[in-house]
């Protein structure tokens, strides 16, 4: 009696912590959802990734170019414009940098003051100048700075519409996704401006 008692108690005990093994894979289970909600959340891709590895030293040289201007623009309208593309994309090279560093990712290198072009693998990319193109700008001034500022930004313009315009039908990011938005809102309204500063010339 006492060896049969025994086994009893002894196969008991197996499915007592059978059980609470079973319950705490159900925990488990039950906290999955929360996680993959916070994934989804912040899902992004390759697409992302090459938008913002690609638009920060985009921006970086449209910023280099408009603070040319401050010197060596005649027009008020072109300063005005300068002024503007310095306002609206440094802020937006800071987030994408942000971006990058939450995924870990390679942030591209600020170089201030250098000719953004010159980085390696830049060259080819959607209106970026390159360094002939920077030089004349740099020692140009008055009307025929006006001029070949003008012309400069707009292709540099129409190039990062077009990269943006890639993000908004590729991205996930939701948050580079709006921003790709308001680049086309915001750039092409700019070139539509500076295609009629062009004209008046």
């Amino acid at each position: 009696m006492r060896t049969t008692r025994f086994a009893a108690l002894t196969v008991s005990a197996v499915f007592a912590l059978a059980a609470c093994g079973g319950g705490d894979d159900s925990g488990s289970a039950a906290s999955s959802p929360s996680v993959s909600a916070e994934t989804s959340a912040d899902a992004h891709n390759a697409q992302d990734v090459s938008f913002a590895q690609g638009m920060i030293p985009h921006h970086q040289q449209a910023i280099e170019m408009a603070e040319l201007a401050a010197g060596r623009a005649a027009s008020p309208q072109v300063k005005d414009l300068a002024a503007r593309v310095e306002k609206a994309q440094g802020p937006e090279i800071s987030t994408m940098t942000g971006w990058l560093k939450t995924w870990d990712e390679k942030v591209p290198e600020s170089m201030p003051g250098m000719d953004h072009s010159g980085t390696d693998g830049m060259e080819g990319m959607a209106g970026m100048m390159d360094s002939a193109d920077m030089d004349k700008l740099k020692k140009a001034s008055g009307k025929e700075f006006d001029s070949m500022f003008l012309t400069m930004m707009v292709e540099h313009h129409e190039g990062a519409v077009e990269m943006a315009t890639t993000e908004k039908a590729k991205g996930e990011y939701k948050d580079a996704t709006a921003m790709a938005g308001d680049i086309v809102t915001a750039q092409n309204a700019e070139i539509s401006e500076m295609k009629k500063l062009l004209g008046e010339n």
